[in-house]
Order: C-alpha cells, then sequence, then structure tokens
C-alpha cells in the first residue's frame, strides 16, 4: 500500500483475504455495471495464485435468465435488471458452495458475451479455497429487488467498486456497441436500463465491508 496515496495494489488487497482452514472463504465484489468486478476479481484471483492459493472467480452473470424466458416475459429489453436474474438459483448455488468441503466439486454457470446466454457448469469449483463472486445485486434487501437479501449472509465479506458516472456510462457504451448494438440503441439501454441499475446497486454501498475505487493499477480503500 502506498501510505501517503492510500492506494492499494492487487497484492496489498490480497492480504484481506484471510486463509481459513478447512472450509472455502468467498468473497463477494459488488457494484455498478461497468466498474470492473470482472477486472477486480481476475486480478485477485491470479495474485492469490502467485501466492500459492487456489481461488476461482464465480460470476453472477451465469444467471441471467434465458433470453427465450425474458422474450416471453417482454423484459428481453430489460436485461440486466434484478428480476432478469434467477436470484433463487444463485442463492442456492452459493448455499452449496458454503457447505460443501473442499475437494468435493460445485458446478457454477458462466455467461458467454458472444452467445449472450449462460453457459451451464462454465467452470467447477473443487479444490479452491478461495471463491471470488462477483455481480451487481450482492448487497440489495428484499425491499430493494425481491429475491436478493439472503446473498450477503452467505458471503464471508463483500467489497464494493466504485466509478463515476461518466466512467460507467463510457465503459458500458462501449460494450453495447462492442456486442453489436448501434450508438443510439446502446445509448438507449445505458440511459433507459443501465444506469437504474447502477443508482439501485448504489444504495447498498454502505453494506459493503470496503468501498473501493480504480486509481491507475491500484484501487484506493475507504
Amino acid at each position: 500500500m502506498s501510505r501517503a496515496s492510500g492506494v492499494l495494489t492487487v497484492g496489498g488487497l490480497a492480504e484481506f483475504v484471510p486463509e481459513v482452514p478447512g472450509r472455502r472463504w468467498i468473497l463477494g465484489i459488488a457494484g455498478p455495471p461497468g466498474a470492473g468486478k470482472s477486472t477486480l476479481a481476475q486480478r485477485l484471483r491470479d495474485e492469490l495464485a502467485r501466492a500459492g492459493r487456489a481461488a476461482v472467480v464465480a460470476p453472477m452473470d451465469g444467471y441471467h435468465l434465458r433470453n427465450e424466458a425474458l422474450l416471453a416475459r417482454g423484459a428481453l429489453a430489460r436485461k440486466g435488471e434484478p428480476d432478469t436474474f434467477d436470484a433463487a438459483g444463485f442463492v442456492a448455488d452459493l448455499r452449496t458452495l458454503r457447505e460443501t468441503p473442499v475437494g468435493g466439486p460445485v458446478p457454477w454457470p458462466l455467461f458467454d458475451r458472444a452467445l449472450d446466454e449462460p453457459t451451464v457448469a462454465g467452470v467447477i469449483v473443487r479444490d479452491e479455497t478461495v471463491v471470488i463472486v462477483e455481480g451487481n445485486y450482492l448487497l440489495l434487501t428484499d425491499d430493494e429487488a425481491p429475491g436478493w437479501a439472503e446473498v450477503r449472509g452467505l458471503l464471508d465479506a463483500c467489497w464494493y467498486l466504485d466509478a463515476p458516472r461518466a466512467v460507467l456510462t463510457e465503459r458500458l457504451l462501449d460494450r453495447h456497441i462492442v456486442g453489436g448494438r448501434t450508438w443510439t440503441e446502446a445509448n438507449v439501454k445505458v440511459t433507459d436500463s443501465d444506469l437504474r441499475n447502477a443508482d439501485l446497486v448504489a444504495g447498498s454501498r454502505h453494506r459493503a465491508d470496503r468501498v473501493l475505487t480504480a486509481v491507475g493499477t491500484g484501487y484506493r480503500v475507504r
């Protein structure tokens, strides 16, 4: 950590991840869409691996409902909002992660951005002692979005990754354009859905154990 700047390297963040003999330690990384949660989770996993600790990233995105189901509900345009996920399945699998001894296999779905669909058992959690679960809605209450309140109690700790609204907007626009939308379509998606989700998620920030903001290659922690 740079004491003068208050900025931690990813190696410094890894020091906040304890070793708990005999069971998995589950860390949540919450935050708005576009904040860089996936990047942080992967960097932390790699840093732990360099230190000889087995870790795996288990994203929330694998619990997106399939497009066919969203289309039937008339919710495809709102994909990414809390009710467009299988929250019950996510909670059940998170509980299984907690209850399964290290070495026991736990299948976890991933999300394929190219297909825009989840993939069943995209990763198998087995020997890893640290599981990094990243997603938007890890800190929500049922009043904010029904079905998500149990998540926080299944995590050993949860960090919140913040980012300025202008940064979120730029990243989300780029993401949707790369995914095949026109600029106009991407702008509508960001304005009408993504940033509304970001505002909802921001209301849960105070429930996090630590709040992080990316600064260069490190993270400011408060």
